[in-house]
Protein backbone atom coordinates (compact mmCIF):
# COMPACT_ATOMS: atom_id res chain seq x y z
CA UNK A 1 0.00 0.00 0.00
CA UNK A 2 1.30 3.45 -0.91
CA UNK A 3 1.07 6.21 1.65
CA UNK A 4 0.79 9.94 1.10
CA UNK A 5 -0.08 12.88 3.34
CA UNK A 6 -3.79 12.06 3.25
CA UNK A 7 -3.13 8.61 4.72
CA UNK A 8 -0.68 9.63 7.44
CA UNK A 9 -2.98 8.42 10.23
CA UNK A 10 -3.26 5.03 8.50
CA UNK A 11 0.52 4.90 8.43
CA UNK A 12 0.72 5.75 12.13
CA UNK A 13 -1.86 3.02 12.79
CA UNK A 14 0.17 0.53 10.74
CA UNK A 15 3.30 1.39 12.74
CA UNK A 16 1.34 0.93 15.98
CA UNK A 17 -0.02 -2.45 14.84
CA UNK A 18 3.40 -3.64 13.71
CA UNK A 19 4.91 -2.58 17.03
CA UNK A 20 2.17 -4.36 18.98
CA UNK A 21 2.70 -7.53 16.92
CA UNK A 22 6.45 -7.40 17.60
CA UNK A 23 5.81 -6.95 21.34
CA UNK A 24 3.25 -9.79 21.46
CA UNK A 25 5.70 -12.15 19.79
CA UNK A 26 8.56 -11.18 22.07
CA UNK A 27 6.38 -11.39 25.20
CA UNK A 28 5.23 -14.83 24.11
CA UNK A 29 8.87 -15.96 24.03
CA UNK A 30 9.13 -14.82 27.67
CA UNK A 31 5.94 -16.73 28.55
CA UNK A 32 3.99 -13.50 29.01
CA UNK A 33 1.57 -13.69 26.08
CA UNK A 34 -1.56 -13.27 28.22
CA UNK A 35 -0.82 -9.61 28.87
CA UNK A 36 -1.77 -6.67 26.66
CA UNK A 37 0.03 -3.39 26.02
CA UNK A 38 -2.26 -1.76 28.62
CA UNK A 39 -1.04 -4.20 31.27
CA UNK A 40 2.56 -3.41 30.38
CA UNK A 41 1.79 0.29 30.55
CA UNK A 42 0.55 -0.13 34.13
CA UNK A 43 3.66 -2.02 35.18
CA UNK A 44 5.92 0.53 33.49
CA UNK A 45 4.01 3.42 35.09
CA UNK A 46 4.35 1.84 38.54
CA UNK A 47 8.08 1.32 38.06
CA UNK A 48 8.53 4.98 37.12
CA UNK A 49 6.51 6.23 40.10
CA UNK A 50 8.08 4.57 43.12
CA UNK A 51 6.42 1.20 42.47
CA UNK A 52 3.05 2.15 43.96
CA UNK A 53 0.17 4.47 43.12
CA UNK A 54 -3.39 4.94 44.27
CA UNK A 55 -5.87 3.46 41.80
CA UNK A 56 -7.17 6.93 40.83
CA UNK A 57 -3.67 8.26 40.19
CA UNK A 58 -2.86 5.21 38.12
CA UNK A 59 -6.03 5.70 36.03
CA UNK A 60 -5.00 9.26 35.26
CA UNK A 61 -1.43 8.37 34.38
CA UNK A 62 -2.40 5.60 31.96
CA UNK A 63 -5.31 7.65 30.57
CA UNK A 64 -8.01 5.06 31.29
CA UNK A 65 -11.22 5.29 33.29
CA UNK A 66 -11.28 3.79 36.77
CA UNK A 67 -13.36 0.74 35.85
CA UNK A 68 -11.00 -0.17 32.99
CA UNK A 69 -7.99 0.34 35.25
CA UNK A 70 -9.58 -1.86 37.92
CA UNK A 71 -10.13 -4.69 35.41
CA UNK A 72 -6.54 -4.42 34.15
CA UNK A 73 -5.13 -4.37 37.67
CA UNK A 74 -7.20 -7.42 38.68
CA UNK A 75 -5.61 -9.42 35.85
CA UNK A 76 -2.15 -8.25 36.91
CA UNK A 77 -2.95 -9.21 40.50
CA UNK A 78 -4.04 -12.70 39.37
CA UNK A 79 -0.70 -13.03 37.59
CA UNK A 80 1.11 -11.91 40.78
CA UNK A 81 2.63 -8.89 39.01
CA UNK A 82 1.00 -6.39 41.41
CA UNK A 83 -0.71 -6.48 44.77
CA UNK A 84 -3.26 -4.14 46.33
CA UNK A 85 -3.32 -2.60 49.80
CA UNK A 86 -5.44 -0.01 51.51
CA UNK A 87 -3.79 3.40 51.60
CA UNK A 88 -2.34 4.12 55.06
CA UNK A 89 -3.51 7.74 55.01
CA UNK A 90 -6.95 7.25 53.45
CA UNK A 91 -8.54 3.85 54.04
CA UNK A 92 -11.04 4.46 51.20
CA UNK A 93 -8.23 4.38 48.65
CA UNK A 94 -6.40 1.33 47.38
CA UNK A 95 -2.76 1.44 46.34
CA UNK A 96 -1.33 -0.73 43.60
CA UNK A 97 2.17 -2.07 44.30
CA UNK A 98 4.60 -3.67 41.89
CA UNK A 99 5.72 -7.15 43.00
CA UNK A 100 9.11 -8.75 42.42
CA UNK A 101 7.61 -10.64 39.49
CA UNK A 102 6.35 -7.31 38.15
CA UNK A 103 9.84 -5.86 38.39
CA UNK A 104 11.22 -8.85 36.47
CA UNK A 105 8.55 -8.32 33.83
CA UNK A 106 9.67 -4.70 33.48
CA UNK A 107 13.27 -5.83 33.10
CA UNK A 108 12.25 -8.21 30.30
CA UNK A 109 10.10 -5.63 28.54
CA UNK A 110 12.87 -3.03 28.74
CA UNK A 111 15.05 -5.37 26.67
CA UNK A 112 12.20 -6.05 24.26
CA UNK A 113 11.45 -2.33 23.90
CA UNK A 114 15.11 -1.59 23.22
CA UNK A 115 15.12 -4.19 20.42
CA UNK A 116 11.90 -2.74 18.98
CA UNK A 117 13.31 0.79 19.00
CA UNK A 118 16.55 -0.39 17.45
CA UNK A 119 14.56 -1.94 14.58
CA UNK A 120 12.26 1.06 14.22
CA UNK A 121 15.07 3.63 14.11
CA UNK A 122 17.33 1.62 11.75
CA UNK A 123 18.69 3.94 9.05
CA UNK A 124 17.61 7.19 10.77
CA UNK A 125 20.07 9.96 11.57
CA UNK A 126 19.83 11.77 14.91
CA UNK A 127 18.37 14.80 13.13
CA UNK A 128 15.74 12.67 11.40
CA UNK A 129 14.75 11.08 14.71
CA UNK A 130 14.38 14.47 16.39
CA UNK A 131 12.42 15.88 13.46
CA UNK A 132 10.03 12.91 13.39
CA UNK A 133 9.37 13.11 17.12
CA UNK A 134 8.84 16.87 16.97
CA UNK A 135 6.38 16.56 14.08
CA UNK A 136 4.46 13.67 15.63
CA UNK A 137 4.13 15.64 18.88
CA UNK A 138 2.79 18.58 16.91
CA UNK A 139 0.26 16.32 15.17
CA UNK A 140 -0.73 14.78 18.49
CA UNK A 141 -1.36 18.21 19.98
CA UNK A 142 -3.58 19.08 16.99
CA UNK A 143 -5.79 16.10 17.68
Amino acid sequence: MDFDISSVLSLVSKIHSSSAEFLRGALSEFGLSELSNSHGNILFTLSKNGESLCMGELSQRINRDKSTTTALVKKLEKSNLVHLERDKDDFRKRRVFLTEKGRLYNDATAKISAALLENAWRGFSADEKNTLVRLLLKMSENL
